[in-house]
């Protein structure tokens, strides 16, 4: 097995954006490799705390070595993010200084060949966060309808050949399951017409869509975000990476929605709707990573930082 790592993408940007300051206490709901809760536990330093969430258990021994030093002062869970109500009642925390969401794969993930994460490697269809999960890729792909198949495809992957692609697996599975990737990649090309195939990986939106799908990430994102925020103490600061432009639109609505005063018709003398702004909007459009990052780690190429401020 290869060693765990991962590159924190726009690492600055979001160490700018939460606003650090000793002794406050941070949440980290996707710690990975620990690159950025590393640096903010050094950045405040003596007394600041952090608390943060991963379902994988390489990523939580990789993050637990590399925290070593900070000792005392972070506690990981084992835990998704979007329970982290639960979490903080077992930590003891009630409101926050900072939120960290950092939606996007770790380099481990994607690199260890026997996750399945990747259509780079024949391995296979597993694709599962946490790998203690009884539900996986192969699942998605022997078991779905043609329907369904389509349907997360095109939505998830907002790929343009998803009923193609769904049809293909449908047929192949009859002739025996289907459980590598490299299977699964072949079927894909197959469906897709070669003119099409010169922008990028062909594979790419199909695996993505299972994945997604696989761990439920769009499922409760939009809550998960809503109730961060809402922990946060007055001046606090919620930062968020995305990688695909469903995520960001899940936040980006959210924020908006949570940036809006009263909402009620202004013919009406008073307010009735009740609703208060709780967040301030500190990027009106998403940071995106600098030429010299990119140059040093692809995979920042889509990721899209959103930040805001609790009122």
């Amino acid at each position: 097995m290869i060693a765990f790592s991962h590159k924190p993408v726009m690492l600055e940007e979001c160490m700018a954006g939460l606003k650090l300051k000793d002794g406050g206490v941070y949440f980290d709901g996707t710690i990975g490799g620990g690159g950025h809760s590393y640096e903010i536990l050094k950045r405040t330093a003596p007394g600041g705390r952090l608390i943060a969430t991963d379902l994988d258990d390489c990523a939580i021994e990789a993050a637990s070595k590399r925290l070593a030093e900070f000792a005392g002062r972070f506690r990981i869970y084992k835990s998704n993010y979007k329970d982290f109500a639960a979490v903080l009642e077992e930590d003891g925390t009630d409101k926050l200084d900072g939120v960290l969401l950092d939606f996007g794969v770790s380099s481990f993930q994607l690199d260890e060949v026997s996750r399945g994460f990747s259509y780079m490697k024949d391995a296979p269809l597993d694709m599962r966060m946490n790998p203690q999960a009884a539900f996986s890729a192969e699942d998605v792909v022997n078991t779905y309808s043609q329907e369904k198949l389509a349907k997360i495809i095109d939505a998830y992957g907002e790929e343009k050949f998803a009923k193609k692609i769904a049809a293909n697996i449908v047929r192949a599975r009859e002739k025996g399951r289907i459980t590598r990737t490299g299977e699964l990649k072949r079927i894909i090309e197959a469906s897709i017409p070669a003119k099409f195939q010169h922008n990028g990986p062909c594979e790419r939106k199909t695996f993505q869509a299972i994945r997604i799908e696989v761990n439920d990430e769009l499922g409760g994102l939009e809550d998960a975000v809503r109730g961060l925020a809402r922990r946060l103490k007055k001046g606090g600061r919620i930062c968020i990476l995305t990688f695909h432009s469903l995520e960001d639109r899940i936040v980006k609505n959210v924020f908006r929605d949570m940036a809006t005063d009263c909402i009620c018709d202004k013919s009406l003398p008073v307010c009735v709707c009740g609703k208060k702004k709780e967040i301030e909007i500190i990027t009106r459009k998403p940071l995106t990573a600098t030429e010299e990052e990119l140059a040093d780690n692809s995979r920042s190429k889509c990721a899209k930082l959103r930040i805001a401020e609790k009122v």
